[in-house]
């Protein structure tokens, strides 16, 4: 039997803990494992310790989670055949004339490179080779060219296939395809508010993003003629997206023909070679594993907080602060804002959803400004795209938000971390807006599920 401790005592004992030994700078999967063995031999009991291997089981066995490695490969793999290089080129050619195009052609390929890969890291350093230097040669302001990169860059949570989706998915229980339909207008949304934001900024004041000098600029043929060099990574995109909104197959079976379909692009490019597969699979062993590191660690971590009662005092906490549930909702929001300042997302939302989802199906939006509410069967889905919409901002939040990293690692010396974080900082008020958006009007995301999935 194990020591009696109060839950107020058991929680500081325990979150104190994870944030001190985060701080050693110890990774998240081994802090939050250890402690929860730690803190099961000291304070549980038999029953729990049987508790931990039923939990784990499930998620080892989840059929769902094995779209993950396949998105990771094929992300892996079109990198590696050179598509993304093209779809800039394309796109900054379409939009030389344009003032700040080259800036929007780097949101717009990193919107098409999410609806590829689904993964932030790869979109962020790809990008940030290819794009950066290209604008920063054409006289492009640092910032505006490095907060273009870091918004476009996390699209890739949001945008389907998105892996976060998938991991959401079973945890919260909630079905893969609506929640990949749900994100696709909020992902156009933030899309769309970046490349207004870059233009306005760039016609009110064109030095901070020239258009192409007219000898570098093409003409319409020349336009049509390299559309050649897009027409497969698109047909791929179409193909993995509409077979999963179709409902021919499940978003595994998809991820598994968007891994074959990446192959055959890589090998119409004559990019497909034995070294570019090894490379592939073993950036895919390294991701997968990581994540589902994670997922043990944390998994253990928020069983034993729940068991002992945690999940009754952190409802009861909340819900003892008297506030509306938009008002709760709000200082979840803020909760995980500051959580992405520290921690990675799979920790977040192993951590976070279990405990706050329960508690926003008790609660009654009936809608806010006269607008639609939300019906307590869509909860979890509505909350599933705010929480990556989230989570954008989590990226782009110093200190430690993985974005500035990813983007700092392929930046040139010139670039500084301080120009870097000062960059993202106009980008994480158009995420914050399209987060109000989402929560003011929920049919941004229930609006294409309804029409998509009737009767659920």
């Amino acid at each position: 039997m194990g020591l009696e401790i109060s839950i107020e005592w058991l929680s500081l004992l325990l979150f104190g803990g994870l944030g001190l030994l985060l701080l050693l700078g110890l990774p998240m999967a081994f802090c939050t494992g250890s402690l929860a063995v730690i803190f099961l031999f000291v304070f549980g009991n038999s029953a729990i310790l049987n508790m931990m291997p039923a939990r784990i089981f499930p998620f080892m066995t989840d059929y769902q989670l094995s779209a993950v490695p396949l998105f990771i490969f094929m992300a892996a793999m079109l990198e590696k055949a050179g598509i993304i290089e093209e779809l800039f080129d394309v796109i900054y050619k379409w939009l030389g004339s344009v003032k700040g195009g080259l800036a929007s052609a780097t949101v717009i390929a990193c919107t098409a490179l999410a609806a590829m890969v689904g993964v932030v890291g790869a979109t962020e350093v790809t990008m940030g080779m290819i794009a950066l230097p290209a604008m920063l040669k054409r006289g492009y302001d640092p910032q505006l060219a490095c907060g273009a990169l870091l918004s476009g860059g996390t699209l890739g949570i949001l945008i389907p296939p998105s892996v976060m989706a998938i991991v959401y998915a079973v945890v919260a229980q909630q079905s893969l395809g609506e929640l990949l339909v749900g994100s696709i207008l909020p992902g156009f949304m933030l899309a769309g508010l970046y490349v207004g934001y870059v233009t306005i900024r760039c016609y009110i004041n064109p030095s901070l993003g020239p258009a192409l000098p007219v000898e570098e600029r093409v003409d319409m043929r020349e336009k049509l003629h390299l559309l050649r060099n897009t027409i497969s990574p698109i047909l791929l995109i179409i193909l993995v997206l509409g077979v999963i909104f179709l409902g021919i197959a499940t978003p595994v079976e998809a991820a598994g023909i968007g891994t074959f379909g990446a192959l055959f692009v890589s090998a119409l490019h004559r990019r497909l070679t034995w070294i570019a597969v090894q490379e592939a699979a073993i950036a895919t062993l390294k991701a997968t594993a990581m994540v589902m590191w994670i997922f043990f660690g944390a998994t253990m971590f928020v069983g034993f907080f729940i068991v002992k009662g945690g999940q009754t005092f952190v409802a009861n906490s909340i819900l003892g602060t008297g506030l509306s549930p938009y008002g709760i909702l709000l200082l979840m929001m803020a909760i995980l804002i500051v959580l992405g300042m520290f921690l990675d997302w799979v920790g977040i939302l192993l951590l976070t959803v279990p405990i706050f989802l329960p508690i926003l199906k008790s609660l009654d939006f009936t809608g806010l400004l006269g607008v639609n509410g939300v019906a307590p069967s869509e909860v979890p889905l509505w909350y599933g795209v705010i929480f990556m919409v989230n989570m954008q901002v989590a990226f782009l939040s110093p200190p430690f938000g993985y974005s500035l990293f990813y983007l700092k690692s392929v930046a040139p010396p010139q670039i500084t971390m301080a120009m870097v974080f000062k960059a993202a900082l106009p980008f994480i008020g158009l995420q914050i807006l399209g987060l109000a958006l989402c929560i003011t009007f929920p049919d941004i995301i229930l609006w294409l599920p309804r029409l998509v999935y009737p009767g659920h």
